[in-house]
């Protein structure tokens, strides 16, 4: 057996590492399915509420060539039609809940689970009517534009930022998912929150599955989930992310997007 790595759980949620484990496999999975044999998914060994064993990775740094395989076997996932919106059951992004269900409507979806929770677990009162009145106003424009703007429901790593992909010699690994199927740019959006994955990622995965006209703004709008999260769980160093991905859905609604 190769050299493995054991996790425990440090979340407070009895079913985050058998929820990590699943979105591992179904990660390997849709990649082997779409033909990506060159990035990698740590192996499930054994999981239980505590404890989660599974491959060890000797982290070492990305070269642009690892970097475009990562973008190409993305866009390739990616490409993969699942069968629906959403997750067959609860699981969670970081340390915080992630509801699901599944859905045929992708902008009712993430308006519903995606924004509507993340805001209804906001604990300063005024600052989560202010934002609730948004969605309120705007959230029927918004499912009808991102409905409009998503060809199909993709399988998706759903917590992709540089963190949660390391590199060894053999090239990159996908760890720590949050799976769910939506909308395939969600992810790309992600990529660029912290810092971005470098442009031969950028270029490999458009070569493969270009990204739309308007990702520009979709990336305002999937990003404000995260921040939102990030928000709620550490606090106002992220207010100004969620006023940005407001401020985006609001000229959604006016027509300006």
């Amino acid at each position: 057996m190769a050299s493995t790595h054991l996790k425990h759980n440090a979340t407070g949620y009895a079913g985050a590492l058998v929820c990590e484990a699943e979105g591992l496999e179904r990660l390997a999975s849709a990649l082997d399915e779409a033909g990506v044999n060159d990035v990698g998914v740590p192996h499930v060994y054994r999981v239980n509420e505590t404890e989660l064993e599974i491959t060890a990775i000797r982290s070492s740094g990305a070269s642009d060539r690892a970097r475009e395989v990562l973008g190409e076997g993305l866009a390739r996932m990616h490409g993969l039609r699942q069968k629906a919106y959403g997750w067959g059951r609860d699981n969670y992004i970081g340390l915080s809940p992630q509801p699901n269900r599944w859905c045929d409507n992708w902008g009712a979806f993430f308006v519903r689970d995606r924004l509507g929770y993340q805001v209804s677990r906001i604990r300063d009162s005024a600052q989560r009517e202010r934002f609730k009145r948004v969605l309120d106003e705007h959230g029927s424009v918004l499912t009808e534009w991102l409905n409009a703007h998503c060809d199909h429901p993709s399988l998706l790593h759903g917590d992709l930022w540089n963190g949660n992909v390391l590199y060894d010699t053999d090239g990159p690994w996908l760890i720590d998912p949050a799976v769910y199927c939506g909308d395939r740019e969600a992810d790309i959006a992600m990529t660029q929150m912290f810092g971005g994955f470098g442009e031969a990622f950028y270029r490999a995965y458009d070569a493969h599955y270009p990204r739309t006209p308007v990702y520009s703004v979709k990336r305002e709008v999937y990003n404000l989930y995260h921040y939102l999260n990030h928000y709620n769980l550490f606090g106002s160093g992220y207010l100004g992310g969620c006023e940005a991905g407001f401020a985006a859905i609001e000229a959604i609604g006016r027509g300006e997007a």
